[in-house]
């Protein structure tokens, strides 16, 4: 596959929201692909591999993120992070 960007919504689902927890579960999957990965809050937008960025975004249950990977694996980045912050057991 090329480098290409996807993108896609999700929500999380978790009650506690995108805590501590969760935030490094999704770095340490991120860390595994090549793509870039960047995570954003409505206009705010960071980057996917730091654990620091993500907790800044203050992301609640029911909040809307939007995932964006582009390189070589971004659609796999993309399938496997989803699953990570729509999982509603990382509490």
């Amino acid at each position: 596959m090329a480098n290409g960007q996807i993108e896609r919504m999700t929500e999380v689902k978790q009650a506690e929201g995108f805590h501590m927890r969760p935030a490094m579960q999704f770095v340490d999957c991120a860390s595994h692909f090549e793509s870039s990965i960047s995570v954003c809050k409505g206009d705010q937008c960071v980057d996917g591999k730091s654990i620091m960025q993500l907790t800044m975004l203050a992301a609640t249950k029911g909040t809307q993120l939007k995932i964006v990977a582009e390189g070589i694996d971004a659609q796999d980045a993309v399938d496997a992070l989803v699953m990570v912050i729509e999982n509603e057991t990382n509490d």
